[in-house]
């Protein structure tokens, strides 16, 4: 049976970055405690200076820059593009990477997942949107000031940072929604 809930910006628990170089508040994960044993984890990470970025062992990364001028990483000491706004880039948590900022602190979004146990699809939308899914895991964050969502015939109404969460889905479900988010499919392998 599947469980739809909406979890909002303002109720995120912050917690340490694994290197201790910062923070991130923990939008949601699907289990585990602390930094180990999630299959995935979303969040979102308050950069204030360039430095070195935590590494995860088995797991895949995607990051994203939700607020600030943009960045542009070091990743086993190969240069990214710059990183801007609502533009994701994905790469192995286990590589060495460090951030340049480019004007100032920023703000990240970032999917953790580990691809052994689930494939990942994540893409930022805007505008008039309307798709089918069958992920076991739907998770729609909200980039507007207000979006709603709705999935089948449940309507649900995000605000800025919020994020909606459906898991245990075995069925085609239609999504709906009139903004601007970002919406990830997570598919539990095996």
């Amino acid at each position: 049976m599947s469980q739809l809930k909406v979890l909002r910006a303002v109720d995120y628990p912050r917690m340490p970055w694994k290197n201790g170089g910062g923070s991130t508040e923990e939008i949601t994960r699907d289990a585990g405690t602390g930094l180990d044993g999630f299959g995935w984890r979303l969040s979102i990470a308050d950069i204030g200076e360039s430095g070195g970025f935590s590494t995860f062992a088995g797991y895949q990364r995607v990051i994203t820059v939700l607020q600030g001028a943009g960045m542009t990483l070091t990743v086993d000491g190969q240069a990214t593009r710059p990183l801007l706004p609502l533009d994701p880039f994905a790469f192995s948590g286990e590589s060495q990477v460090s951030c340049t900022l480019l004007g100032g602190a920023i703000r990240d979004f970032n999917l953790i997942y580990a691809p052994q146990r689930y494939r990942a699809r994540l893409q930022w939308l805007a505008g008039e949107q309307r798709f089918f899914t069958a992920a076991s895991t739907l998770l729609v964050f909200s980039v507007s000031e207000q979006l709603t969502v709705t999935v089948d015939h449940d309507a649900q109404l995000l605000g800025r940072h919020d994020c909606l969460q459906l898991d245990g889905n075995s069925a085609m479900l239609q999504v709906a929604f009139n903004g601007a988010c970002c919406v990830i499919e997570l598919i539990a392998q095996g």
